[in-house]
C-alpha cells in the first residue's frame, strides 16, 4: 500500500497493520505526517484552540531501588546510609501545602523498588494523605511498582490494585513503560518488572475502572521499528479496555536524557533530534487512534520544539512540575511557571485551559 493510501486510512480512523505503521514511520515525509497528525487532533479533542496543562507536584516516596535500570541517576540502594530516604509524613504535609498554595490538584506519587515496603505501607501513606487532604487526588506509583508491591507482599497485582484504590489511588501514571520488549528491557533494565507485567498491570486498572496513562521512553538502545511496536501495544492495549471504562487517558513520548547514566559510560549517548521527536508524536497520533491526548513533553524537548508538538498531533503540554527529580539528574533542564506556560501555548496559537488528570476543564 502507498503511503498515501495509508495515510487516508489513519484519516478514516481505521487500525494501521504493523507494516503499514513501519512504512509510514520509514518513509513518510515529516511535514506531511504532521499535517496528518494535526488533522486527527482537531477531529479527536473537545476543542482544537485549546491546548491543556496542569499543575501537580511530583514527589518521590523514596529514593531507594532494587531494579537498577541504566538509564537512572536517581536510584540508589538499600545499604547505602548516607543517600537512600523515605519521605517523612511532616515532608509531605510541607510539600503538599506549598504546592495546593500554587493551585495544584494533584500529587504525583512515585518511587523505586524498594524492597522493604510493602502493600502494608502504601495503604498506610495513601490513607493518612487522604485522610489529611481529602481533596487532592493521587496519581501514584506505575506498574511496575504495583508488581513489585504484589510479590513482595504474597499477591496478586489485581488484589493490589484493588487495596491500593481502597485506601486512596485515584489513577495510575504510565511510568516504567519505557520500550515495551523484552529484548531492550535485558538491556537496559534486567531487574524491573517485565513488558509482559506492564502491560498485565495496566490492563487490570483498566477492568477496575482505574484511569491510567501510558509513556515512552525513547532513543536509546531501541530501533525505530520496536517504538512503533510500543505504540501499536499501546493500541491494542486500549482495544480491549472495559466498555465504559476510560483507559488510556493519554500518552506521553518523551527521549531518553543520558547525562551521567550507566548507559552513556556503555557508549549510548544519543543527540536529541528535533525533527525525530516530531515524528514520534505524529506517528503517536496517527496510530493511537483509540487515545484521545497526546502530551508533548517540554522538560526533555524545550519550549521551542513542543511548540512546534502542539501542530503535529499534540494537544497537551503536561504539568508545570513543581517538582520533577528523575529525568532533571539525568541532564533534563527546562522549567516552567504557569506564566511561562500559558504563553508558550499562546505563543503556538492556542487557547491554554488548565485541566485535572482526567482532562476536565478546570
Amino acid at each position: 500500500m502507498s503511503i498515501d493510501a495509508i495515510l487516508e486510512k489513519a484519516l478514516e480512523r481505521v487500525p494501521l497493520k504493523r507494516e503499514e505503521a513501519y512504512e509510514l514511520y520509514d518513509n513518510a515525509p515529516l511535514q506531511t505526517l504532521c499535517g496528518v497528525a494535526d488533522t486527527l487532533r482537531i477531529g479527536a479533542v473537545k476543542d482544537p484552540t485549546v491546548v491543556t496543562w496542569q499543575i501537580d507536584r511530583n514527589v518521590n516516596i523514596t529514593n531507594v531501588c532494587k531494579s537498577g535500570c541504566k538509564f537512572c541517576n536517581f536510584h540508589c540502594k538499600p545499604h547505602d546510609e548516607a543517600r537512600a530516604y523515605i519521605t517523612t509524613m511532616a515532608e509531605y504535609r510541607k510539600k503538599i501545602d506549598e504546592a495546593l498554595k500554587l493551585g495544584a490538584d494533584q500529587l504525583l506519587l512515585q518511587g523505586g523498588l524498594h524492597p522493604r515496603l510493602g502493600i502494608d505501607f502504601y495503604e498506610k501513606l495513601f490513607s493518612q494523605i487522604k485522610k489529611e487532604y481529602p481533596k487532592l487526588k493521587l496519581n501514584a506509583l506505575g506498574a511496575p511498582e504495583v508488581a513489585h508491591i504484589a510479590a513482595l507482599s504474597g499477591l496478586t497485582t489485581l488484589e493490589t490494585l484493588k487495596r491500593l484504590r481502597a485506601a486512596g489511588l485515584d489513577t495510575l501514571p504510565g511510568a516504567g513503560a519505557e520500550i515495551l520488549s523484552e529484548d531492550v528491557r535485558k538491556r537496559i533494565s534486567p531487574a524491573k518488572p517485565s513488558a509482559k507485567d506492564w502491560v498485565l498491570v495496566m490492563h487490570e486498572a483498566h477492568k477496575l475502572g482505574i484511569p491510567t496513562t501510558a509513556t515512552m521512553m525513547y532513543g536509546h538502545v531501541e530501533t525505530p521499528h520496536q517504538r512503533v511496536d510500543h505504540l501499536i501495544t499501546i493500541r491494542d492495549l486500549q482495544a480491549h479496555k472495559p466498555e465504559g471504562s476510560r483507559g488510556f487517558t493519554a500518552f506521553i513520548p518523551w527521549v531518553f536524557c543520558p547525562t551521567g547514566t550507566r548507559l552513556e559510560a556503555e557508549g549510548i549517548a544519543p543527540r536529541f533530534s528535533a525533527t525525530e521527536y516530531l515524528r514520534i508524536i505524529a506517528m503517536s497520533r496517527i496510530v493511537l487512534h483509540n487515545i484521545p491526548n497526546i502530551q508533548a513533553s517540554w522538560l526533555t524537548v524545550g519550549k521551542e520544539v513542543a511548540e512546534i508538538a502542539l501542530r503535529s498531533g499534540a494537544n497537551d503540554m503536561g504539568s508545570i512540575m513543581i517538582e520533577e527529580n528523575v529525568v532533571s539528574s539525568a541532564g533534563a533542564t527546562t522549567r516552567f511557571d504557569r506564566k511561562a506556560m500559558e504563553e508558550t501555548i499562546r505563543r503556538a496559537g492556542f487557547t491554554p485551559r488548565l485541566r485535572d488528570q482526567l482532562y476536565n476543564y478546570r
